[in-house]
């Protein structure tokens, strides 16, 4: 894609050389026009970038703004591309929940996020078996544990998968939602570390099948199990 931006700040060649050298910097820049003339830059990039990316790149002297796109709807597109996978696999196992809950005599929420995480784990552990060795590389970059016991990230990927097996048995409901919550948990901790931290590490939810960046969504994503979990716990133990 290629979007034109207005630069203020620039007063000669010079300047249009040292906006155009530090542009072509920033990653999925892929070329750069500049004029000091028109006082605009006409950029490619493989994906959107960040106003605030492309300024940060930038000397403080030379101010950018967005020119003939509006940022936050190309940022909202932008996200919604490369969360796909997720959003559509949360889709999925929601409506089919949903619709279990829906056909059946009487709906029961406790049935419906019984299934519900049932699905997560069965799904999310599935793409993580795709690459076993793939998947534990990437875990082990965020994760609390892995980075200390690298083969915490294959014992993971099959607890996913026994949890994911449990809850559509309906095993021992205080054991499973225990080591559920407890497992999400310590999860959590790692990926709150990344996010807060501002590092650009990519998230093995997913395993090593699809390139998701660390963000709020992987702690929304574990944030949600861990309140299930414990939601069904109470429930269980009241």
């Amino acid at each position: 894609m290629t979007h034109t931006y207005q630069i203020t700040g620039m007063t000669c060649g010079s300047c249009e050389a040292k906006v155009k050298s530090a542009l072509l910097t920033v990653n999925n820049v892929t070329a750069v026009e500049v004029s000091k003339e028109t006082k605009k830059a006409i950029i490619s990039m493989d994906k959107h970038i960040a106003l605030g990316d492309l300024q940060n790149a930038l000397d403080n002297r030379y101010k950018i703004s967005a020119f003939q796109h509006n940022e936050t709807i190309e940022q909202t597109k932008t996200w919604v591309a490369t969360y796909r996978p997720v959003l559509l696999i949360f889709i999925y196992i929601f409506s089919t929940t949903f619709f279990i809950e829906f056909t059946a005599e009487n709906i029961d929420v406790s049935r419906w996020m019984r299934n519900f995480m049932a699905g997560f784990f069965l799904t999310f552990s599935f793409f993580k078996m795709l690459n076993l060795k793939g998947f534990k590389d990437s875990y082990l970059m965020y994760d609390i544990i892995a980075r200390k016991f690298p083969t915490w990230g294959y014992i993971y990927a099959f607890t996913e998968l026994l949890l994911g097996i449990a809850f559509l048995t309906n095993f021992n409901p205080i054991i499973t939602n225990s080591v559920a919550f407890v497992v999400m948990s310590v999860s959590i901790i790692g990926v709150l570390q990344t996010v807060l931290n501002k590092k650009a590490i990519k998230c093995a939810c997913l395993g090593d099948v699809f390139n998701l960046p660390m963000s709020t969504v992987t702690i929304i994503e574990d944030g949600l199990m861990m309140i299930m979990s414990l939601c069904m716990l109470i429930l269980t133990l009241v």
